[in-house]
């Protein structure tokens, strides 16, 4: 059971990025993956969520293939994504984001605006607010609150902490092992290597669009000459 992805590649502008990579994360655990920039960890993560092409392998949710699905039965099936960038609707207000979220899904809306403002209090005080106004960590967490409206069994979270302030990453670092605890399984892309080791249970590490290790996180945190030479191959 869990998320499974097997051997799965991924296209991107006619080419493959990412290479019969397999990795799979169970509920109420984190597995990050890690690698240098260009190491197609976005691309897996759009390819998952079904926002790029898969050209081979598989994706199953606690049994279901997912692996032709459309974007809206993948989220329907349990998995939403985060991508990178602070993915928000800029010209709408951070309530009427979170409720554009939940368009067209099984879920119950008022039900999932509380959880999110549970999770965000910084939200509930903006609600009428225009998310473009909002820095950047606030529509971070509204990007993460995006991907709760859909009640997930499984989240993908591509670089959360990108260019945001140390005490913003330890805050939503935070809110992603709360996730865990409450039993969601999350895998996490993240460039601060030392962070995601610590949240995690299980580590892969990619370079060229293949995965180079698979194993317990526990061996790559604190060892960073074996991840300087994965990184290196």
């Amino acid at each position: 059971m869990g998320l499974v992805i097997e051997h799965l590649s991924v296209e991107a502008d006619g080419r493959t990025v990412v290479k019969s990579a397999s990795l799979s994360v169970e509920a109420g655990q984190i597995a990050c993956v890690l690698g240098p920039n260009g190491a197609g960890k976005s691309e897996l993560v759009l390819g998952v969520a079904g926002k790029l092409v898969k050209s081979a392998g598989s994706v199953t949710v606690d049994g279901q293939d997912i692996s032709k699905a459309k974007p809206a039965q993948i989220r329907a099936a349990g998995v939403a994504a985060v991508p990178e960038g602070h993915r928000v609707l800029s010209a709408l207000s951070v309530e009427d984001n979170l409720r554009a979220a939940a368009s067209g899904l099984d879920t119950d809306t008022a039900e999932r605006l509380a959880f999110v403002y549970d999770t965000f209090p910084e939200l509930a005080e903006r609600k009428p607010q225009r998310a473009g106004s909002m820095s950047g960590g606030q529509q971070q967490m509204l990007a993460i609150g995006h991907a709760l409206m859909a009640k997930p069994k499984y989240l993908l979270v591509d670089e959360m902490s990108l260019g945001l302030a140390p005490l913003i990453v330890k805050r939503l670092a935070g809110i992603v092992a709360n996730l865990r605890d409450q039993g969601t399984g999350i895998i996490l892309i993240e460039q601060f290597t030392e962070m995601a080791l610590g949240l995690s249970d299980t580590a892969f590490v990619m370079v060229q669009g293949e995965m180079r290790f698979d194993g317990a996180a526990s061996e790559l945190a604190g060892n960073p000459d074996k991840l300087h030479n994965l990184y290196l191959g």
